[in-house]
C-alpha cells in the first residue's frame, strides 16, 4: 500500500502533544462563525494562510447554512403540514451544509493537516463553540 496518513491510524498511535481551541467570534451577535486569528502554538506546523483559508470557508459555509431564503420557508410550511414527519423521508438545507461541512473537515485533514501531525475537529461534536485543533507529537523529531 502507498504511504498515506490514516486519521484512525493516527488517533490511535500518535500521542497528543496539545489542543488548541478556535472560540467563536460573537462580534456580529449569534450567528455561527470562529474567530480567524492564527494561534501561535500552529506556527510551525501550518502556513497561516492556509489556516485563516480554512477557518473563512468554514464561516462561509456555517453563513450558507443559516441563510433563510424560499427553501427553508418551504420546509417550514411543509413541516407545519405534517406535524414534522417530513423531515422523516426528506433533509433539511440545515442538515445538508452541516453534511458538506463534514466532508470539507475530512477532505482538509486529509490533504493539509494529517501530514503536518494536526486534526481538525468538526465544530459539530463540540457544540459549535470551537474548533478544535489537535496537535500529535512530531516523531521526526524523536528518531
Amino acid at each position: 500500500m502507498a504511504e498515506t496518513h490514516s486519521l484512525q491510524d493516527m488517533r490511535q498511535q500518535a500521542a497528543v502533544a496539545a489542543k488548541v481551541f478556535i472560540q467563536r467570534d460573537y462580534t456580529n451577535g449569534t450567528v455561527c462563525q470562529f474567530q480567524t486569528k492564527f494561534p501561535s502554538e500552529l506556527e510551525t506546523r501550518i502556513e497561516k494562510q492556509q489556516f485563516e483559508e480554512t477557518v473563512r470557508t468554514l464561516n462561509n459555509l456555517y453563513a450558507e447554512a443559516e441563510k433563510l431564503g424560499s427553501q427553508s420557508y418551504i420546509e417550514g410550511c411543509l413541516a407545519c403540514l405534517t406535524a414534522y414527519t417530513v423531515f422523516l423521508c426528506m433533509e433539511t438545507h440545515y442538515e445538508k451544509v452541516l453534511k458538506k461541512i463534514a466532508k470539507y473537515i475530512q477532505e482538509q485533514n486529509d490533504k493539509i493537516y494529517a501530514p503536518r501531525g494536526l486534526l481538525l475537529t468538526d465544530p459539530i461534536e463540540r457544540g459549535l463553540r470551537v474548533i478544535e485543533v489537535t496537535i500529535f507529537e512530531d516523531r521526526s523529531l524523536t528518531r
